[in-house]
């Protein structure tokens, strides 16, 4: 006689995730998104200029402007990591820049012989290559941004000094430079390959300002590597647990030195790219653009904290900001108060993170 079957037991409190833990819920993105929606939304019924064409084009290309910068410095954030100097770097990247290709296209000028050699008929070999004084240029304003870089993940990784208070420094340090060799004068790039300089950081690709371009290239590209590569995920594990990551065989000092260079090096492009479309780096660029790049990471999801970040949620906080400011102008309010909103802003989104991790 065959025994009855036992009716199965049922758990209804396994296996079932809320609706705000489900989808573009589950992470502070997603609500930052539904925000800026809204905000979309609001805007279009309060102002008939706002998504014109031309507005549109205004608007990426300003949140571009401190976007790249904003996904260099969430790797850093991703590691628990901050770092302060960034519109100092961005600023004496684009000094260095203007500065050499000023200085290579002026005959006589300080400088200008460690990267010009001269042609026996009193011509410059580097003049005579269209693109290569260009080349030169943005290769001397990276350099110097990836020596700030080293400098930063040296102290912070190997000599185990605190990342606020080094790149605090190095802010200081890096400003102060930049003062010193342009004794507090703006530099203009110059010379025969100005209007390739000019067309690739401020032009355009079919309506498309450059600068989003480059900005969605690079976001692609450090997807890529957070998300399939093994420096990636060695860098949520430092976010997560440092200890933990060193224990299993992590090398924490090199990737902690790897995402500052990589933030410096965002840092300093950003600055070049500001530069041409200022048509000038002045020595006051960029000043406080470090609040504006941590405020966009961290409302974009990044965590102070460690282990969260990307970039999708490094661009949503950049267009939220750029919006704010954009709709303050087309509202014919005071630009003062941006600051103001930001502040709010970033408080609500840590609320909101909070709860949300309460809650879970």
């Amino acid at each position: 006689m065959a025994m009855p079957l036992e009716s199965p037991i049922s758990f209804t409190n396994v296996g079932r995730i809320r609706w705000w833990q489900r989808g573009i819920f589950a992470s502070q993105t997603g609500y930052v998104l539904l925000a800026l929606l809204v905000l979309l939304i609001a805007m279009h019924f309060a102002s008939p200029y706002f998504f014109t064409q031309g507005n549109m084009q205004n608007v990426a290309k300003n949140f571009s402007f401190i976007a790249i910068a904003t996904l260099g410095i969430t790797f850093v954030i991703i590691t628990g990591g901050i770092d302060l100097s960034v519109g100092s770097m961005m600023c004496f990247s684009a000094m260095i820049t203007s500065m050499v290709m000023s200085g290579l296209s002026t005959p006589g000028m300080p400088g200008a012989f460690l990267f010009v050699h001269l042609a026996a008929d009193g011509k410059t070999v580097v003049a005579n290559v269209p693109g290569l004084i260009l080349l030169v240029s943005i290769l001397a304003g990276l350099v110097v941004a990836l020596i700030g870089g080293l400098v930063n993940g040296f102290c912070i990784a190997v000599l185990g000094l605190s990342p606020f208070v080094t790149t605090l420094g190095m802010l200081s340090i890096v400003r102060g430079l930049g003062y010193v060799v342009s004794n507090g004068r703006g530099s203009f790039p110059g010379g025969p390959d100005a209007d390739y300089f000019y067309a690739l950081t401020s032009g355009d690709l079919f309506g498309v300002p450059a600068p989003f371009i480059y900005l969605l290239i690079l976001a692609a590209v450090m997807a890529i590597v957070l998300h399939h590569t093994s420096f990636g995920r060695h860098v949520f594990a430092l976010g997560g647990n440092e200890k933990a990551a060193e224990l299993t065989g992590i090398p924490v000092i090199r990737v902690k030195i790897k995402v500052y260079v990589i933030c410096a090096l965002a840092a300093g492009l950003q600055g070049i790219i500001v530069s041409g479309w200022l048509g000038s780096a002045p020595a006051n660029m960029a000043t406080s653009y470090e609040l504006n790049v941590i405020a966009a990471a961290v409302i974009g999801g990044a965590n102070l904290a460690g282990g969260v970040g990307g970039p999708l949620g490094a661009i949503v906080g950049c267009v939220l900001l750029e919006v704010i400011r954009n709709g303050l102008v087309l509202a014919q309010v005071s630009s003062y108060w941006q600051q103001a909103l930001v502040g709010v802003i970033i408080i609500l989104a840590v609320l909101v993170d909070r709860i949300r991790s309460r809650i879970t």
